[in-house]
């Protein structure tokens, strides 16, 4: 089963990835097969509200998104990670939510299993959890949770608290993956 990890953070090396990789790493020990999507240095345009998707499903924007479009079809689980900027998702993940309107149409994502990794400074991570369990929905995809991790600099999410009362950050990430993992499972034995 290949599980996508999707990095939709500016910074490098930062709480979003770690979390996302640790995710990554839980659901490789449970059987997964992953891939990591580091939007950092990629050219991701915004969605230009054209509809050409609308006429002919695919999107008119030649730039990197063409790339996750492919992985995102290849994959039977996602792994969306966002830092909080203003109580929102930051500008990479909601370019790339905008831009997979193209794939709305075919359902394309239908029937995939979805989790969010939200990393967080101090406030907005269960807001920005509401945005990203409806946006999973419309597409049909089947959502696995999310996890939280918090941490002021590059790096404290190693150490830093999760969401959940009892979890660490890295913990919850961790528990994401596997639930991601164990979600597809089911969902290839039930279709059987």
């Amino acid at each position: 089963m290949r599980i996508l990890g999707i990095v939709c953070s500016p910074r490098k090396g930062g709480n979003t990835e770690i979390l996302v990789r640790a995710a990554l790493e839980a659901a490789r020990e449970a059987g997964g097969e992953t891939e990591l999507i580091l939007v950092a240095d990629m050219n991701i345009a915004p969605c230009d509200g054209c509809g050409a998707c609308l006429k002919n499903g695919t999107c008119k924007i030649k730039d990197d998104m063409q790339m996750i479009y492919e992985q995102l079809e290849l994959a039977e689980g996602v792994v969306l990670g966002t830092p909080v900027y203003f109580m929102n998702v930051s500008a990479q993940a909601k370019a790339i939510m905008d831009r997979t309107y193209a794939l709305l149409g075919g359902r394309k994502l239908r029937g995939k299993v979805a989790a969010a990794i939200v990393a967080a400074r101090r406030v907005g991570a269960g807001e920005v959890l509401s945005l990203l369990y409806p946006y999973f929905m419309v597409h049909g995809m089947i959502v696995a949770g999310g996890g939280i991790g918090y941490g002021m600099e590059k790096g404290d999410v190693r150490q830093g608290v999760g969401g959940s009362p009892s979890l660490s950050a890295l913990e919850e990430a961790r528990a994401v993956g596997r639930n991601v993992v164990r979600m597809v499972g089911r969902l290839s034995k039930s279709r059987k």
